[in-house]
């Protein structure tokens, strides 16, 4: 008998519903700002020298919060040069909410925006169909690698439009994270349908490594409150559930089995931590900064 279970993919509002209760149970974007902060003015240091326009590719932009941090750290480090920033995300929900971001956000007039409504892999298509090869000079890919194909191709596909002092910025779960273990487990019961692969930065930086590619590797501690998992029939619970096992209704849909073991899994030290009567689940990230 088929099993009931979908991908969450398969349905993208709630896709977006749990990815947004995601964001605002754990401290994803919080640590992405803090590197943003601290560190990525050195990552950018040499992007733009000696140059009036500087080219950006964000690859899976999203809602464009993250990648509006990043375009005033760009600003700041090249005071009055253009910037042409290049959008890839394939939802037309998060691009509309992009865009409304944008005209919230004040000082960004020396920023051209193109929003391209595709996925990674149907620009990648649609560039080698029309024979353009754009160079860019910082292309970044934070959190969406585990919605391609071929990982491994796209990365180098990516990798080859960087311009001479160009950088590629990868933001993926850390292979020391609660998602590494759970998925190291649990994977093959959740139904992927090839719409996303369980992937760490475990794997992309052996993937790097057999390439021959030089890179920077930072850690960013990360958590994500998950204690309302373990109460029966709680609604956010249920959709934190969804997004951890990239699964559209778990707690309905799987096994009383598979159940059982995931919530018993997210448990234990591997994944989560307990503190002040909350279970915080390892919501570690990595990023890695790959030279042209």
């Amino acid at each position: 008998m088929a099993s009931p279970m979908r991908n969450l993919l398969a349905s993208p509002t709630r896709y977006l519903q749990c990815f947004r209760l995601f964001l605002t149970h754990s401290t994803e974007h919080q640590c992405m700002r803090e590197f943003i902060e601290r560190q990525l003015p050195d990552v950018i240091a040499s992007i733009g020298n000696k140059k009036s326009t500087i080219n950006i590719l964000s690859v899976g932009g999203g809602a464009g919060e993250i990648d509006l941090l990043i375009l005033l750290k760009v600003q700041a480090r090249y005071p009055g040069v253009t910037i042409n920033n290049a959008v890839i995300e394939p939802s037309a929900d998060q691009i509309s909410k992009y865009k409304e971001h944008v005209a919230e956000t004040s000082n960004l007039e020396n920023v051209k925006f193109t929003w391209h409504e595709e996925t990674s892999y149907e620009y990648e298509s649609r560039m080698n169909a029309e024979k353009k090869s754009e160079k860019w000079d910082f292309i970044h890919m934070i959190q969406m690698l585990y919605y391609v194909k071929d990982v491994s191709a796209t990365i180098q596909y990516f990798h080859s439009l960087l311009e001479a002092q160009a950088k590629l910025l990868i933001i993926l779960v850390s292979g020391n994270s609660g998602w590494a273990t759970l998925w190291k487990k649990h994977g093959s019961s959740f139904p992927l349908d090839d719409l996303c692969s369980y992937i760490s930065s475990a794997e992309i930086t052996r993937m790097l490594d057999s390439a021959g590619l030089k890179y920077q590797l930072y850690e960013l501690s990360s958590q994500m409150d998950i204690t309302s998992c373990f109460i029966e029939g709680n609604e956010d619970g249920e959709l934190l559930l969804d997004f951890l096992t990239e699964t559209c209704e778990f707690s309905k849909t799987a096994p009383p089995e598979l159940k059982r073991q995931v919530i018993e899994e997210l448990r234990k030290p591997e994944c989560s931590e307990k503190r002040d009567g909350k279970v915080l689940f390892n919501n570690n990230l990595s990023v890695m900064v790959i030279e042209p």
